[in-house]
């Protein structure tokens, strides 16, 4: 990485400040994986407002149906072990359309689903293969686009912004119909997908050196990255407790909770994309984690203990502390050590996912043995625990880190998956 100390940043480093033509003006190709990769992003949050219709329909439990994010994000967690193997072997375009065709399989699959055993079978598939697909689909973006990475990334990191806002508007509006339909939605918009890379992209050159499975694994070894991992960790149970979690205690019309999450996005999106770089350039990478953990683990304490109103609005305001968390992560995860960044990336995710996978299922379990506001405790004490472990192991991530103008995951296109 390159840039200034604790403030100045060069202009030439924005993509803001790069100007609408090379952002816009990109291949077929880039438009092709970018809209992909929308709808990629979509099917995380699009099960957040129909979860209790979910629960209803198939007459199951808000644990039970928990576990459609626990298995999609327990296979997302190993399939970063995988991911790399396979690009690195049989090309980027091969494994986009592996990874679209997998979801596309699933998500029908989902949407015909008889039992909840079924349905959470199924989304593990899913997990695999968005796994595949968004893993790869930053570098294919960074290799095809003109414009330079920084546009690029803007790209990239706008797809995913709006993914993750209107995956929950797609499920309420199908899901208000009939639950089964936001899945076979998706089945389609993924099918359109693999049609469009399928015509417009061509076969990228295949990296230099192959990726071995046990590569991430031995990254970690390093103090730093393995210290991101382990806070992310937390992080990410905080992070999925009011994903996976809230949509039970908001107990709203599909309508409802799609346009509260929706605002949510819209919130994650706006702070991971334009106002975490400029707060990182001015404060650092550091005290921007840790102010952002803490005002997330407070804002988590009055979602458990105030009124239905408060619930919505801290549900709503908490997509801003996950939005420049996800970046402030990203760049320590790409940044911190010297091993390759897809490589790092890949060790990373592997580590942060099982949070991913145990907060949907632990959160309605500790409410089944307590309260309801109990997980929400749990889920502030782990956003704390992830401020400490970045306080405590300060020296290991400074350098890299705060010390650094921050820089999004570029060149060596790579991507750390659902920031």
């Amino acid at each position: 990485m390159s840039g200034t100390k604790n403030g100045g940043h060069s202009g030439a480093d924005d993509p803001f400040e790069e100007g609408g033509t090379s952002l816009l003006r990109q291949p077929k190709a880039v438009w092709a994986t970018a809209g992909a990769s929308v709808v990629a992003f979509m099917g995380i949050g699009l099960v957040d407002p129909i979860l209790p219709s979910i629960a209803r329909g198939l007459h199951a439990t808000n644990s039970q149906v928990s576990l459609l994010f626990t298995s999609y994000f327990l296979i997302t967690a190993v399939a970063m072990l995988v991911t790399g193997f396979v690009s690195s072997r049989i090309g980027g375009r091969k494994t986009l359309l592996a990874g679209l065709a997998l979801v596309v399989v699933f998500a029908a699959l989902s949407g015909m689903s008889g039992s909840v055993a079924e349905l959470v079978g199924f989304r593990a598939g899913w997990g695999l293969g968005n796994a595949l697909f968004v893993s790869t689909s930053l570098a294919v973006i960074v290799g095809a686009a003109t414009g330079g990475s920084s546009a690029a990334i803007l790209l990239y990191e706008s797809a995913l912004g709006l993914g993750m806002a209107c995956g929950p508007l797609l499920g309420a509006v199908l899901g208000d119909m009939e639950w089964r339909y936001p899945f076979f939605g998706t089945a389609v918009l993924m099918a359109v997908g693999f049609l469009a890379i399928t015509a417009f992209l061509k076969e990228q050159p295949k990296p230099a050196a192959r990726t071995s499975l046990l590569a991430p694994v031995k990254a970690l070894g390093h103090g730093g990255l393995a210290a991101t991992a382990v806070s992310a960790f937390f992080y990410n149970y905080a992070f999925f407790t009011v994903l996976a979690f809230t949509p039970f205690v908001l107990n709203m019309s599909p309508y409802k909770s799609g346009g509260v999450f929706f605002a949510w996005g819209v919130l994650l999106a706006v702070f991971s994309v334009i106002v975490a770089p400029r707060l990182q350039h001015r404060f650092g990478s550091l005290k921007v984690l840790c102010a952002s953990l803490l005002l997330l683990a407070a804002d988590l304490l009055v979602l458990g203990y105030g009124d239905h109103t408060t619930a919505i609005v801290c549900t709503v305001l908490s997509g801003a502390f996950i939005g420049l968390n996800n970046t402030v992560f990203t760049e320590l995860a790409l940044g911190v050590s010297d091993a390759p960044r897809p490589v790092a990336s890949a060790g990373y995710n592997f580590v942060r996912w099982f949070a991913a996978a145990a907060a949907p299922f632990l959160a309605p379990k500790i409410e089944e043995w307590t309260d309801v506001h109990l997980p929400f405790v749990v889920a502030a004490g782990a956003a704390v625990t992830g401020t400490v472990i970045v306080a405590v192991r300060r020296r290991a991530l400074t350098t890299e880190a705060e010390e650094r103008a921050p820089q999004h995951a570029t060149e060596d296109g790579v991507t750390a998956f659902a920031r």
